[in-house]
């Protein structure tokens, strides 16, 4: 397949030209947030499809008859430009690249909200398989009437269509000869059978990949722009600092080469034509700015967890069902314990860069944000323009998990644009700049209790959390833009975001006839947002800890415990697929091996996960040597990217349990380097073997986050196995492992 890449060299309107691509327009400026409330067009359309019916909001014929493909979602390493492709050529019987997928950019592509929670595929490429599936039928009678004869009696290969044993055919684009298809996907929509599919459910590679190794460029940090000048923000010392004064004619003197400083309340920028000299400005900047002093606002050398309990909480039931009044009864046993997550950084290896252009009262915006609709609405309000003026580009970024840095450093770049008309900015954080400011994901504490029968069955279970949000995105609230806190006149940040993602998978996936789940909102000391999988990592090293730790108290292996207590059958089938991976694996001395299960979100891909480690008893150092992870995330699209990500999401969560954790004085974070904040290596990345459950005959669930889940309890688990050490709080420490 094709990409549309963007090419900083052309204009949007000489880009699309170029390529005769017959267009008709549509409209998609209506967030996808006020649109909560409009009734559906049809319950069983597929994701997105049911707030842009439209086939032209979804696919555009070119002239040479190949297919573009539109897609509101953004590429986040999930390979999503690949699937696509796959699921319109397979509709719409074209040759792989016959088909070009063209990511999000406003006014272009659907608005499909933000690319997250492991939806990509049954929101967007569910989508697309059904406009192509329509636009199959549509071309089919197009061609049928122009032939006079049924559909029945042609034949379609190839973006072609002709009789069949004929050799005459006709083109998509000479079938439709300068228009373009129409109309709304409306049900039935007669889709192909799944034994017919050439590319779906096949290992196909991605063509990124291949761009990665060739080091071509394909990410914002990548473009270049004729003219374009490079600029650098300088951030406050702290949350609470503000720019008290700078002294921009005894700088300027100092910096030969600068082309402007763009000082707006508390934000600071400089400009210079060679990103270098943007670099070596900034650090001279640093002296020609004072600051406020700053409160001691964060709680240095206190517990994190007993003062997270301490905060102010909003609670919230999220689930209760039986009765827990048989918690004291006799005949059994209570166990009862807790366990911790601290705050942890995206880590984004390529720092977060945006480009920007104010021209002709238009601003146009390069970001990787992971939503360009509503980063759009929040930065036009922020800057007082209508929304229509603001033009985003979706474009990749290296090493994006979540809510990092993306919609900053854009809103940052948008900034120093618009002091700059003309002139296209590449601004890219540096290193400190993403430790310090990203949002973080947030730090959680987690209380369980159970009562274990006389038959070591679970009979009731009781469960806390309390965490801060796990949302903080744009949603069109300039509040959200860390630039917009800093303007002379600056925007609050919303006092509590999206907090589901604190309960996520904070209801164990297991048969208990009584349990109580409540929650403990609470905000936090540093700035958070949604990091990859969000509250369930936490949950379910909680759970899955736990249940290690019951399985001991009932005397029980731990893989028949957990199945003793499950009753879905897929949910059994990775469980029993992962102990036939690694019933054959052998142990040795200060060795183990750990098991865990979640099906994501309760709703999502199930995956199961076992780790077997090493720990030095002298030292406490645990290494980490395999990782297994069988998975069912339904109908499978693209096997490579499925064990794609699952291997990442494996060898990421072994990172954050093993090694990470946002530090902080009283004033500072202070992890704000590599150093400060290690992460794995790549010396310490264990062996992965990923198994593939697939079930054609069902949706597809995502599987970008499945494997994240289970991660830090099989570690965990593991190292119990391998020296006796229960691990309760992350991320491991090596003293409490010698301990």
């Amino acid at each position: 397949m094709k990409e549309t890449a963007y090419n900083p060299q052309f204009s949007r309107r000489k880009f699309i030209s170029s390529l005769g691509c017959l267009t008709i327009g549509f409209s998609l400026t209506k967030p996808i947030w006020a649109e909560a409330g409009d009734p559906m067009l049809e319950e069983t359309l597929p994701g997105s499809l049911r707030r842009q019916p439209r086939v032209d909001a979804w696919l555009e014929v070119l002239a040479d008859g190949r297919l573009r493909v539109l897609t509101g979602k953004m590429e986040l390493g999930q390979g999503i430009r690949t699937a696509i492709a796959q699921v319109a050529a397979e509709e719409l019987d074209l040759d792989l690249d016959q088909a070009e997928v063209h990511l999000a950019e406003t006014e272009r592509t659907p608005n499909e909200g933000y690319t997250a929670g492991s939806g990509s595929m049954e929101n967007s490429a569910m989508s697309v398989r059904y406009a192509a599936a329509y636009a199959r039928q549509q071309l089919l009678d197009l061609a049928a009437q122009r032939l006079k004869t049924t559909p029945e009696q042609l034949t379609m290969a190839n973006g072609k269509i002709g009789l069949k044993g004929q050799k005459q055919t006709l083109t998509f684009a000479q079938l439709l000869n300068g228009a373009q298809l129409e109309g709304e996907v409306k049900l039935p929509v007669k889709l192909k059978s799944p034994a017919t599919y050439r590319y779906v459910g096949k290992a196909i590679p991605r063509t990124d990949i291949a761009k990665m190794v060739r080091a071509e460029a394909m990410y914002v940090q990548d473009i270049r722009l004729p003219g374009m000048v490079h600029a650098r923000v300088i951030r406050p010392p702290s949350y609470q600092a503000r720019l008290q004064s700078f002294d921009e004619k005894g700088f300027a003197e100092k910096v030969p080469g600068l082309m402007k400083t763009v000082v707006n309340g508390t934000f600071l920028a400089v400009v210079a034509a060679d990103e270098y000299q943007a670099i070596r400005a900034r650090e001279v900047a640093r002296q020609y700015a004072r600051w406020t002093d700053s409160p001691a606002a964060l709680p240095e050398g206190e517990d994190l967890e007993a003062h997270i309990k301490k905060l102010p909480v909003r609670s919230q039931k999220v689930k209760e069902q039986g009765t827990l009044d048989g918690f004291d009864q006799t005949g059994g046993q209570v166990v009862k314990t807790s366990y911790f997550k601290p705050y942890q950084m995206h880590g984004s290896i390529g720092p977060s860069c945006g480009v920007a252009l104010y021209q002709e009262g238009t601003l146009h915006v390069w970001s990787h944000s992971q939503g360009i609709y509503p980063f759009r609405d929040a930065l036009a309000k922020m800057l007082d323009m209508a929304p229509e003026k603001v033009h985003v580009t979706g474009v990749p970024g290296s090493g994006c998990y979540g809510h990092n840095g993306a919609d900053d450093a854009a809103t940052d770049a948008a900034l120093v644009a618009m002091a700059l008309p003309g002139t296209p900015v590449r601004l890219q954080w540096m290193r400190e700049d993403e430790h310090a400011w990203e949002p973080y994901g947030s730090a959680m504490c987690m209380e369980v209790e159970a009562r274990l029968d006389a038959k070591g069955k679970i009979s009731h279970w009781r469960y806390n959390v309390w965490s801060d949000s796990h949302s903080s995105r744009p949603g069109g609230n300039p509040g959200n833009l860390l630039a917009a806190w800093h303007l002379p006149k600056p925007f609050t940040q919303p006092a509590m975001g999206y907090f589901g993602g604190g309960f996520r998978n904070s209801e164990p996936y297991y048969d208990i006839p009584n349990q109580r789940i409540d929650t403990h909102a609470f905000e936090g000391p540093l700035r958070v947002s949604s990091l990859r999988s969000l509250g369930a990592y936490a949950n379910i090293f909680a759970l899955e800890s736990f249940m290690d730790e019951l399985a001991e108290k009932a005397q029980k292996d731990p893989i028949a415990f957990r199945l003793a207590h499950s009753t879905d059958e897929r949910a059994i089938s990775v469980i029993q697929k992962l102990q036939q991976m690694i019933q054959k694996e052998k142990v040795g001395k200060n060795e183990g091996i750990g098991v865990a299960f979640a099906r994501y979100k309760n709703v999502a891909s199930y995956c199961a996960v076992a780790a077997k480690v090493t720990v030095d008893k002298n030292s406490g150092a645990v290494k980490v040597l395999r990782m297994w992870a069988a998975l069912d995330a339904g109908e499978v699209i693209n096997l490579d990217g499925i064990i794609n990500q699952t291997e990442g999401c494996l060898i990421q969560a072994a990172s954050w349990t093993l090694k990470e954790e946002v530090g902080f004085d009283k004033q500072h974070i202070s992890t704000r380097d590599w150093t400060s904040y290690p992460i794995l290596r790549y010396s310490d990345v264990p062996t992965v073997e990923v198994a593939v459950i697939s079930h054609p005959e069902l949706d597809p669930l995502g599987a970008g986050e499945a494997a994240q889940v289970p991660t830090a309890a099989a570690i965990g688990n593991a190292i119990y196995r391998a020296c006796g050490k229960r691990i309760r709080r992350l991320p491991v420490d090596a003293k409490e492992v010698m301990g």
